[in-house]
């Protein structure tokens, strides 16, 4: 190989790493911008992220479509210290209404420590039970959410609640009245709440099911 050559390939490279380096500098400034951090760029680099990673290459060559809208929509990183009591939880979501009885002593969790996850939000577009939404996420390899997860989440998107009603299956609480129910985000107005409903019954189609990879 000729030393012209050889210095040929050397300038090759370092423009290819100057562009490498632009594109990281402006998508992290992009999600800096849109309301993110650092752990969503590297949440980017991890196995859970190679969905997103997906989504961004399907925009780099044009194919994106509608696929890209779907995972957007649908799967977001959270943080979540279950160590932390659901009243406190409650707070840092700042909802404008939550109800009383979502506790921790309503609403144990068996989990511990603060760990990195990737909440789903799965629409069935179909009316659905709560026991038949459960066995569905399943075969998906997911499971129900739990409350601790549920308000993580509502806390770092407070907006998506606004979109869509959103329910977490995995954790029921059985009150005085024998009556069993689920930790929900819903929307009135432009409020935002942390209420219960009933566990027993169907929810409409337009619900979204919080769910997490098994």
């Amino acid at each position: 190989m000729s030393r012209n050559k050889g210095k040929k390939e050397v300038e090759a490279i370092v423009a290819a790493m100057g562009v490498f380096m632009s594109f990281i500098t402006i998508l992290v400034e992009l999600v800096k911008k849109l309301g993110g951090s650092a752990e969503d760029i590297y949440f980017l680099a991890t196995p859970s992220g190679k969905e997103k990673m997906a989504a961004i290459a399907s925009i780099i060559v044009g194919k994106a479509k509608d696929v890209v809208e779907k995972v957007e929509k649908i799967i977001y990183a959270i943080i979540v210290d279950y160590g932390t009591s659901l009243e406190d939880m409650v707070k840092l979501g700042k909802y404008d209404y939550a109800n009383d009885n979502i506790t921790t002593k309503n609403f144990p969790t068996k989990r511990s420590g603060k760990v990195d996850i990737v909440i789903e939000l799965v629409p069935f577009g179909r009316n659905i039970s709560s026991e038949d939404a459960i066995k569905e996420l399943d075969k998906m390899g997911l499971r129900a959410a739990e409350p601790h997860e549920l308000l993580a989440f509502g806390a770092k998107y407070p907006d998506v609640q606004r979109e869509f009603p959103i329910v977490a299956l995995g954790s029921v609480w059985r009150g005085w009245d024998d009556d069993r129910s689920v930790v929900c985000l819903i929307r009135g107005d432009t409020k935002r709440s942390a209420v219960l409903r009933g566990f027993v019954g169907d929810w409409v189609g337009y619900w979204r099911f919080a769910a997490v990879r098994k």
